[in-house]
């Protein structure tokens, strides 16, 4: 806001605010960047409906295709038994680094530095080859005899391998986000559960993962969502996932572009459901700290609605009359 005092009008009295005339800024340069932005995004939607080149009568044909749908579907399988199995396996590698144990700290630590050093296609290359190193898989003493062995390529197919692989490498980055979100909880509240006698167990399940849950959801969201996407690195193992079947298609059809479309348009849809779901689940663990949380999206579309109603009700007495 500015204050014109050039031209004041003579009734005023020199020195008093009340009298002084207060106009709005002018943001010239916010204004030029909003009409450039738009003029962007304009030029972009015009070239999205009118440049042939995307071909948008294959995209339609394929995007609710039954391998399509199948491969999508092959994609959430493995997010979410990489999501699981990682985070479980992260949380435990993090309490063993928050253990007074130097040898569980070691052997967590190493782990964390040692999946993490190695690329994800790597790792994922290696478990598919598995049976190179060992033919078969056995139980029994250990440096003893084995009571049960199987061929592991019938043990770990090409599916268990690629879970096996994107559930350890989502262990190490799972695993320092669960000791990041502990670290943030107060000492305090372990203690006050040690004075008052609650297990060690339970102060880590009903009192710290709680509260570590409100540090932990964020990155581990942007973990999940990331993990979705990693997912289309298993195409080395010819697992028929999203990217690996629209790649099958757009090389026997020769149509590129419509069928990148494709995959990118699920990914976002995917993408976006989960990015709710957080959105959500974060609300759930927000309640501890903040006792009224704002509305949601939905909450503010029936708030206005009903106030839409209420405005209408009002009128038509009045009109009436």
């Amino acid at each position: 806001m500015t204050i014109d005092t050039l031209t004041p009008p003579a009734t005023e009295r020199a020195g008093d605010p009340a009298a002084l005339r207060v106009v709005p800024a002018r943001h010239y340069a916010r204004w030029a960047a909003a009409a450039a932005v738009l003029v962007l995004v304009a030029q972009f939607a015009h070239g999205l409906a009118t440049n042939p080149v995307w071909e948008w009568d294959v995209f339609r044909a394929y995007v609710f295709s039954e391998t399509i749908v199948q491969a999508v579907w092959v994609t959430l399988q493995l997010t979410a038994y990489a999501t699981v199995l990682g985070f479980l396996l992260g949380t435990v590698l993090a309490f063993m680094r928050l253990s007074r144990s130097p040898l569980l700290q070691t052997v967590a630590w190493s782990y964390i530095w040692i999946f993490r050093s190695i690329p994800m296609i790597v790792q994922l290359v290696f478990w598919f080859n598995l049976s190179a190193l060992y033919k078969e898989l056995g139980v029994g003493i250990p440096f003893g005899p084995v009571f049960w062995s199987v061929d592991s390529n019938t043990l770990i197919g090409t599916i268990g391998a690629a879970v096996i692989g994107l559930s350890l490498h989502q262990a190490a980055y799972a695993a320092e986000i669960v000791r990041g979100g502990v670290l943030a909880v107060d000492h305090g509240q372990s203690e006050a559960a040690a004075a008052l006698g609650i297990p060690r167990l339970r102060q880590i399940r009903r009192i710290v993962l709680p509260q570590a849950m409100r540090a932990i959801l964020p990155t581990a969201g942007n973990e999940i969502v990331g993990l979705l996407k990693g997912t289309s690195v298993v195409y080395v193992m010819s697992i028929g996932e999203l990217f690996y079947q629209v790649q099958v298609i757009y090389g026997r059809n020769g149509r590129v572009i419509p069928l990148l479309l494709v995959a990118t348009a699920w990914y976002v849809v995917l993408t976006s459901v989960l990015s709710v779901a957080q959105y959500y689940v974060e609300r759930h663990y927000a309640r501890g700290a903040d006792r009224t949380p704002p509305p949601t999206p939905i909450q503010r579309v029936r708030r206005f609605v009903a106030a839409q109603r209420r405005a209408a009700t009002t009128r038509e007495p009045t009109e009436k009359t």
